[in-house]
C-alpha cells in the first residue's frame, strides 16, 4: 500500500473478499533488515530456530523438528521451512489493518482455558490466566488484552457503517480436531497449534490457504431460518457497554478481573505482564531486562512490558525488542528510547524530565549509570502519510492515502478526501473527520476540529502510547442530524397502575424528564414499562438510578431492548426467542448461554435471571413468525409460559410454539415431548437442528383458583377480613397432600442451603430422605377434602395423595395414571381437554410407582373440578408447593391451547416450501379444530 511522496492516491480496495470485519488475507508490513529473517507478504517476521523438542507447523499442522523451523518474532507464529512460500496466515501485528467495521469485544472474566490459544500471542491459555469474548470466538490471554483489536461480530445496525448484506466473519484457530476444510475436504483443525479458520455465522471451517475460493456472502449456514440477521437489529448504545447491550449480567468480581490489564481502565496493580515475568526470571548472567513503556499513558498506570537483551548490544536493539513486545511492525529506525528513572513514574512531564533521548547508536545499553526503565518514543517528522476511510462505503475497507505536512489542517484532508472520491462540489462544512481508537473492549470515537493541525494531531497519540497509534484509523463522514433513541425496559413497578400513576412514581423516585422520556409500552400485569429515551445522558442516567431504586421494597431492574426491523426480515425467516435460566442446571445454563450467542445473533438470547420473559417477548412483539426455546426446569417453562398467556394480545405472532430444553430435576414436560430427562452435555448445535425440526403439538393449560377461607389480621368496619382469592397457572400437574408435603420439605431445604442444590443427583438424594422420614406417618385425606369431577360427587378411596395429571409423566419420569387399558376411562393426551385423577396411599406406594412395579389408584377424568379443603393442607403446582389453608380449590381450562414443539424420533426429509405456509397451514387446522 506503500505510496510516492508528493502525489494523491486513488481509491484502494482489498485484493480478496474480505469479512466485515477481520480477514485472513495478505498484507505487508515494515521490518528492520536482518540477515536471519524472512519478510513475506503476511507481516511475519519469520527468523529460523533451533527446536529441543517437537512442535508443529501452523501452516500444514504437521510436526517440526530440529533445524527445520522459522518463528515469528512478533506472535511466535511457527512454520516449516518449505511452508514458507505458501503462508497465508497473518501476523498478529497487522491485524488493526484489516478490521473493516471497528466492534469492540465483550471480554468476560478471567479463568483457565484447556486446548485453547491465544489470538495474539499464539500460545497456549494454559500458560497464564485468559479471558474470551462472550459474542465471538476471540480467546486471549488477560496480559494480551491490549493488543487486540476491535474485530467482534457486528450484531446489529447502530446507523453508522450500515449494510444490507453480511460477508462472512472469519476467525482463526481454536477448531475441533476433527474440523474439516469445506473447500478441500481435508482437514483444518487442530489441538495442538492455532490453526484453520472460521466464519462464526455460518460455521464455515477452512484453510488459510482455502478460504479465498469461496464466496464472501454469508448465508448463516444450517441454522439460517433461525438466525435474527443482524441488518433487522437496530440498537444505538453509545456509551452503553456491550454487557448492557447484549444484557449479559455483570457482577463485581467480573468488572474487577476482566479489567485486569485493559488501558483503558484504573491500574490495578498488575504492573508486568505474567509472560513478561515467567521470561525475565529465567534470564541467564548474560542478559539483563528492562521495563518499557510505550508513552505518557502507560507511565502513569505503571504499567509496563519487560524486554530481555544482551549486557552488551546496541540501543537499536532494544529498540527492535522494544516494538516487538508492543506488537509493532514498524522500522526500529523511526523510533527512539528515552531514560527513565524510578522518581518520574507518575510525572505528567515526562520528556522534560527524563533529559531526552539516546543519541549514540554505538552506546552499550548496559553500564553502571543506564536506568532499568525506559520510555519508547516515536523520533518527531514533518511529514506523514496518513489512511483515510470513507464512513458512508458499506463494503471493502477501501482508504485514501493522503500526505500531511507541519501545515496541513484537518480541514485541508477533508477536502482532498473529497478530490478523490468525486465530490469536491459538496459542502466542506457537512463533513467531519472522525478519530476512532480501535481498542479490544472500547471503540471511543472523536470529531476532530477543521482547524486542528493534523500532524500535531498524530504526534499528540504518539506520545500518549505508540501502540495507540496502530490502533487509530481516520473516518471522513458526513455530519447528519441523527435523532437519539434509546429503549429500555423498566420492571419491578406496583402491578395494575394506571400509565399516570406509573409516571408519578416514575417522576418521584427517578426524576425522569418529560420532554426526553416517552411510555411506549405498558404492562400492567406485570408492573412494567417501556421508556422511549431521547438523549443518551438522560438513558445513561436512569440507567445508574435504576440499580439503587426500591419501590415498595421492590428492587426496580432495567435492560436495553433492541429494536427489530421486521421489514428487513427474510420471507421463510423464523428467528428463535430462546430463554435460558442460568441459574438451572448445575452452571450447564451460563455455559449454554455462551454457546447460543455464537451459534446465534446475541439478540435473541435471554438470561431469565436478567429480565425475565418480559424482555424477549417485546423485543419480538412485532415479529410475524418465530419459535421459543426455553433451557430450564418445569417450572421456568410455566413462567415463560404465564407471561406469554398474559401478554400474547399483545404479540403479532399470538401463539409461539416452545420447545423445551431440560435444566431441572424432574424435567416432566421435556421427557413428554423427547427433549430427554435432563441436559447431558449434547452440542448445542444438535439441540437447535432438533428445534428446527421438530413437530408441533397443542398441549391443554388449566387454571387452579385458589379461594380461602382463612382470615387474615386487620377488619373493615368490625367484619372480619378474608384472604383474598389467588389464580395459578398449571401445565403438568397439581398434588394435593404427601407429594406436596414431600416437595415442600425439599423447597425449605434448598432455601436454607441454595448452593448444595447444584446436580439432579443430590437433589433426588434429598427428595429420597424427606420421604424417609415422612414413610412412618399415616393420614386419612379422604376425610379432609371433598372431591367434584363435573359437578358429580366422587367418592374417594383411603388414600394420602391427590394428584391431578395433565401430562403422562409424574416425579421425573414415573406413570402414575399408568398403561393398562380401562374401559372407564379414556387413553390420556396432552390436548385432550381432560385432567385425569389419581390417588396414592403413602410414601411406600409412591416409590413403587417410581420404581414401575405399580401405577397409581385411577379415580376420575373429567374438564372441571371442585375441591373443598376442610382444613389447611400442603399443595403443590408443577413443582412450587405451599400450604394451603381450608376453602375451595377449582380447576378448569385455561383459554386456548399453548402450541408446543415436539422432538422428532428420526431426521425428517427436507419440507418443500416455506416455514410460514407450513406454520400457517398448522394454526388454520387447529383453529378448525377448536
Amino acid at each position: 500500500m506503500a505510496e510516492s511522496r508528493g502525489s494523491f492516491p486513488r481509491l484502494r480496495e482489498p485484493q480478496d473478499g474480505g469479512s466485515p470485519n477481520s480477514s485472513p488475507g495478505s498484507g505487508r508490513g515494515k521490518s528492520a533488515a536482518s540477515g536471519h529473517r524472512r519478510h513475506l507478504g503476511h507481516g511475519h517476521r519469520l527468523r529460523k530456530v533451533t527446536l529441543t523438542k517437537p512442535t508443529f507447523c501452523q501452516h500444514c499442522t504437521d510436526f517440526i523438528w530440529g533445524l527445520g523451523g522459522f518463528q515469528c518474532d512478533l506472535c511466535n507464529f511457527m512454520c516449516h521451512e518449505k511452508c514458507l512460500r505458501n503462508v497465508k496466515t497473518l501476523c498478529s501485528c497487522l491485524a488493526p489493518n484489516l478490521v473493516k467495521i471497528p466492534v469492540a469485544h465483550c471480554l468476560g472474566f478471567p479463568a483457565q482455558y484447556k486446548k485453547k490459544f491465544c489470538a495474539v500471542c499464539r500460545r497456549q491459555l494454559e500458560e497464564s490466566p485468559a479471558t474470551r469474548c462472550e459474542v465471538c470466538e476471540l480467546h486471549i490471554h488477560v496480559d494480551c488484552g491490549p493488543f487486540a483489536c476491535s474485530d467482534c461480530r457486528r450484531c446489529h445496525q447502530d446507523g453508522h457503517y450500515d449494510r444490507e448484506s453480511y460477508h462472512h466473519h472469519w476467525r482463526e484457530g481454536n477448531l475441533s480436531s476433527g474440523a474439516r476444510c469445506d473447500v478441500c475436504k481435508k482437514s483444518c483443525g487442530s489441538s495442538e497449534v492455532l490453526s484453520g479458520i472460521r466464519c462464526e455465522w455460518c460455521g464455515t471451517t477452512v484453510h488459510a490457504d482455502c478460504y479465498s475460493s469461496l464466496t464472501p456472502e454469508c448465508n448463516f449456514g444450517r441454522l439460517q431460518n433461525m438466525i435474527l440477521p443482524p441488518n433487522c437489529v437496530r440498537v444505538c448504545v453509545r456509551n452503553f457497554s456491550k454487557f448492557h447491550c447484549f444484557r449479559i449480567s455483570e457482577n463485581s468480581q467480573m468488572e474487577q478481573v476482566a479489567n485486569c490489564g485493559d488501558d483503558d481502565n484504573v491500574d490495578t496493580g498488575n504492573h508486568a505482564s505474567h509472560k513478561d515475568t515467567q521470561s525475565a526470571s529465567s534470564t541467564d548472567s548474560g542478559k539483563q531486562t528492562l521495563k518499557i513503556f510505550d508513552g505518557d499513558d502507560t507511565v502513569k498506570r505503571n504499567q509496563f512490558r519487560l524486554i530481555t537483551v544482551p549486557r552488551i548490544s546496541k540501543i537499536e536493539e532494544a529498540v527492535e525488542a522494544a516494538l516487538r513486545a508492543y506488537y509493532i511492525p514498524d522500522d526500529p529506525q523511526e523510533y527512539e528510547l528515552q531514560t527513565f528513572t524510578q522518581d518520574t513514574v507518575y510525572s505528567d512531564d515526562i520528556i522534560n524530565r527524563n533529559g531526552g533521548s539516546i543519541e549514540s547508536k554505538n552506546l552499550s545499553v548496559f553500564r553502571d549509570t543506564i536506568p532499568e526503565a525506559w520510555v519508547l518514543r516515536a523520533k518527531p517528522r514533518d511529514y506523514e502519510v496518513i489512511k483515510i476511510y470513507p464512513g458512508w462505503l458499506k463494503f471493502g475497507v477501501a482508504y485514501i492515502s493522503i500526505p500531511i505536512n507541519i501545515e496541513t489542517t484537518v480541514k485541508a484532508v477533508i477536502q482532498e478526501v473529497l478530490v478523490q472520491l468525486g465530490r469536491q462540489d459538496e459542502n466542506i462544512e457537512e463533513f467531519g473527520l472522525v478519530e476512532v481508537l480501535m481498542g479490544c473492549k472500547q471503540v471511543p470515537c472523536v470529531l476532530l476540529s477543521q482547524l486542528e493541525l493534523m500532524l500535531d494531531r498524530l504526534q499528540d497519540i504518539k506520545k500518549i502510547s505508540v501502540r495507540q497509534m496502530n490502533q487509530t484509523r481516520f473516518y471522513i463522514k458526513k455530519k447528519e442530524n441523527s435523532v437519539e433513541q434509546l429503549n429500555l425496559l423498566l420492571m419491578g413497578l406496583p402491578p395494575q397502575l394506571s400509565q399516570d400513576q406509573y409516571l408519578s412514581l416514575l417522576r418521584s423516585h427517578l426524576e425522569i424528564k418529560g420532554d426526553l422520556v416517552s411510555f411506549s409500552y405498558v404492562y400492567i400485569d406485570q408492573g412494567a414499562v417501556v421508556l422511549e429515551i431521547s438523549s443518551f445522558a438522560e438513558a445513561e442516567r436512569i440507567y445508574a438510578l435504576v440499580k439503587d431504586t426500591s419501590i415498595n421494597d421492590k428492587q426496580l431492574t432495567t435492560v436495553i431492548i433492541p429494536i427489530i426491523e421486521v421489514t428487513q426480515l427474510p420471507p421463510d425467516s423464523y428467528p428463535l426467542l430462546l430463554f435460558v435460566n442460568s441459574k438451572s442446571g448445575a452452571l450447564k445454563g451460563r455455559e449454554l448461554l455462551y454457546s447460543f450467542r455464537k451459534l446465534l445473533n446475541p439478540h435473541q438470547v435471554f438470561d431469565l435471571s436478567n429480565g425475565g420473559p418480559l424482555s424477549g417477548l417485546h423485543t419480538f412483539r412485532k415479529v410475524p413468525f418465530f419459535r421459543i426455546l426455553v433451557c430450564g426446569g418445569d417450572g421456568t417453562v410455566g413462567w415463560v409460559l404465564g407471561v406469554l398467556e398474559e401478554i400474547r394480545h399483545k404479540l403479532t405472532c399470538q401463539v409461539p410454539p416452545v420447545a423445551v430444553l431440560p435444566l431441572g430435576t424432574g424435567n416432566d414436560l421435556a421427557r413428554v415431548l423427547r427433549w430427554g430427562p435432563g441436559y447431558s452435555g449434547e452440542d448445542p448445535f444438535s439441540i437447535l437442528v432438533a428445534v428446527d425440526e421438530a413437530e408441533e403439538v397443542l398441549m391443554d393449560r388449566w387454571t387452579i383458583l385458589l379461594d380461602s377461607q382463612e382470615v387474615i389480621d386487620g377488619t373493615e368496619n368490625g367484619v372480619p377480613e378474608l384472604e383474598p382469592p389467588k389464580i395459578v397457572q398449571m401445565n403438568n400437574y397439581c398434588g394435593i397432600g404427601i407429594d406436596a408435603e414431600l416437595s415442600l420439605d425439599f423447597h425449605q431445604a434448598r432455601e436454607e442451603d441454595p448452593d448444595k442444590f447444584n446436580s439432579r443427583f443430590h437433589n433426588k438424594g434429598v427428595y429420597v430422605k424427606v420421604g424417609l422420614q415422612k414413610i412412618s406417618h399415616t393420614r386419612s385425606l379422604h376425610k379432609d377434602l371433598k372431591l367434584q369431577v363435573d359437578d358429580r360427587e366422587v367418592e374417594l378411596p383411603n388414600i394420602e395423595g391427590l394428584i391431578f395429571l395433565n401430562i403422562p409423566s409424574w416425579g421425573s419420569g414415573a406413570d402414575l395414571w399408568g398403561s393398562d387399558s380401562d374401559g372407564r376411562f379414556d387413553k390420556p393426551q396432552i390436548d385432550d381437554g381432560m385432567l385425569e385423577v389419581v390417588g396414592v396411599t403413602g410414601v411406600v406406594h409412591m416409590g413403587q410407582v417410581q420404581s414401575g412395579l405399580r401405577s397409581g389408584i385411577r379415580i376420575a377424568q373429567g374438564t372441571y373440578f371442585h375441591v373443598t379443603l376442610l382444613k389447611s393442607i400442603p399443595v403443590q403446582v408443577d413443582g412450587e408447593p405451599w400450604i394451603q389453608s381450608a376453602g375451595h380449590i377449582i380447576i378448569s381450562a385455561a383459554g386456548p391451547k399453548v402450541h408446543m414443539l415436539k422432538k422428532c424420533k428420526q431426521k425428517q426429509k427436507k419440507q418443500t416450501g416455506s416455514l410460514k405456509d407450513a406454520r400457517a397451514e398448522s394454526l388454520t387446522n387447529s383453529e378448525m379444530g377448536n
